[in-house]
C-alpha cells in the first residue's frame, strides 16, 4: 500500500474498511493457501498483506473509537 492509499483510508467510511478488511483477509487467505501448495511465486506479498491488514485495522479502531467519543 502506497502512503497516497494510506491517506485515502482515513477518508472512507467505516462499512468502506470493512469492506476492504475483508476483501484483504480473503486475498490473505488465497495466497497462504497458494504458498502452502507451493505455487506461490512471490512469497513476501503474504506479508504486504499482512501489513494492509493491519492498517486497515488501525483506521477502522481509530474510527470507531473517535464515533464512541461523539456518542458519549
Amino acid at each position: 500500500m502506497k502512503s497516497n492509499d494510506i491517506v485515502a483510508l482515513r477518508s472512507k467510511t467505516i462499512a468502506e474498511l470493512d469492506t476492504k478488511l475483508n476483501e484483504l483477509l480473503a486475498e490473505l487467505a488465497k495466497a497462504r493457501l497458494k504458498k502452502g501448495a507451493q505455487k506461490l511465486v512471490n512469497v513476501h506479498s503474504i506479508t504486504l498483506l499482512s501489513d494492509d491488514v493491519a492498517r486497515v485495522k488501525i483506521v477502522l479502531s481509530a474510527k470507531r473509537a473517535h464515533e464512541a467519543q461523539q456518542a458519549e
